[in-house]
């Protein structure tokens, strides 16, 4: 036995695992990577096997900022300010994409229309109206949860919405002018690494419904099934697939559905 070859093996495939990793983060966060980063196809196709990890540091960012300012001011203050720190931790860019998102298929008329919309950086009253909305549904139902259950709330949705959004990578084909330069968003996730990514998903889920015996957590599934079910037939009918804005739209929808589910067997 070789060991040195085995020891070399080793040592590539981390060495790899680890640029997959810091390209996830590089493109899904606002959190500086090393410049020895670089992604390739062969990177790119597998970078969004860590995409339910990114929730795992949003979410872990957002509810360490919750914890922090609850002992500095009132619970509500502090929630507003953990939902405020998620949305700078990726830039706004999941946000960005439902606004977006709500302006192109609120206004446009033709596929082509609707794609041109949700490129344009400016937002309208569809957009602006959805973001309101959504935000004010964060933050009703996080306001509604007892402390312990927030912060495993705010865990469970950011990593599980995250493989929602996902999925529609697997299921729907990449639309844009620029999809051939972009191996992340444009490659089709392996069947095995979408595995892979659903387990890291509902990790934070599976351990919160042990540890407080609460299997009616399980509840939020057939509803995120059913969104990724309507939107993949949506997205079709009306794009022919889907766009960075959709994938942005899904997650955010998928969040908020999350907090309602975990809202209502909690209360």
């Amino acid at each position: 036995m070789n060991f040195k070859k085995i020891l070399s093996t080793i040592n590539q495939w981390g060495i790899f695992q680890c640029q997959i990793f810091l390209n996830t983060l590089k493109f899904y966060t606002r959190i500086p990577v090393p410049t020895w980063v670089h992604v390739d196809e062969k990177i790119g196709r597998k970078v969004n096997i860590f995409l339910p990890v990114i929730g795992w540091l949003v979410g872990g960012f957002s509810t360490a900022v919750f914890y922090i300012f609850s002992h500095a001011f009132n619970p509500e203050i502090a929630i507003l300010l953990s939902i405020v720190a998620a949305a700078l931790a990726t830039g706004v860019l999941h946000e960005n994409g439902f606004a977006h998102t709500c302006d192109g298929l609120g206004e446009g008329k033709t596929p082509k229309n609707m794609i041109e919309i949700m490129k344009d950086t400016k937002l309208g009253t569809f957009g602006t109206m959805a973001l309101i909305l959504l935000l004010g549904i964060k933050f009703f139902s996080l306001e509604i949860l007892d402390n312990q259950t927030l912060i495993w709330t705010i865990f469970i949705a950011h990593s599980l919405s995250r493989f929602v959004a996902l999925s529609l990578n697997f299921t729907l084909d990449y639309i844009s002018e620029d999809a051939p330069k972009n191996y992340v968003i444009n490659t089709k996730i392996h069947q095995n690494d979408l595995l892979t990514a659903y387990i890291f998903a509902i990790f934070p889920l599976f351990l919160y419904a042990i540890i407080t015996k609460n299997f009616f957590l399980f509840l939020v599934f057939p509803p995120l099934i059913l969104l990724h079910l309507y939107f993949g037939y949506y997205f079709k009918k009306k794009l022919g697939g889907y766009t960075n804005e959709c994938f942005g739209a899904t997650q955010q929808i998928s969040e908020v559905i999350i907090y309602l589910v975990i809202v209502a067997i909690s209360t």
